[in-house]
């Protein structure tokens, strides 16, 4: 499984290359599209990176380590408050 700060890299690399080309072209509304969805890209990244540890991290034994519980505990961090 590749490390956090491997994937957020990979994401990085692929925006700054897109962003870099519009530069060079001076496409200012290219450039500021690739910016917001740089970082709407990358918060839905982390949030799946968040839900991937969850669900591989192991569950203390006093709670057991079943899918339910792990299911649960992802309900309860996702939950809209």
């Amino acid at each position: 499984m590749r490390s956090r700060s491997r994937v957020l890299q990979s994401l990085e690399g692929v925006y700054r290359e897109a962003f870099e080309d519009a530069r060079s072209r001076d496409d200012k509304p290219a450039m500021a599209s690739l910016e917001l969805e740089y970082q709407r890209d990358q918060i839905q990244l982390e949030v799946l990176l968040d839900i991937r540890d969850l669900l591989s991290a192991p569950v203390a034994e006093e709670k057991g380590s079943s899918l339910l519980e792990k299911a649960q505990a992802l309900r309860q961090i996702t939950k809209l408050r």
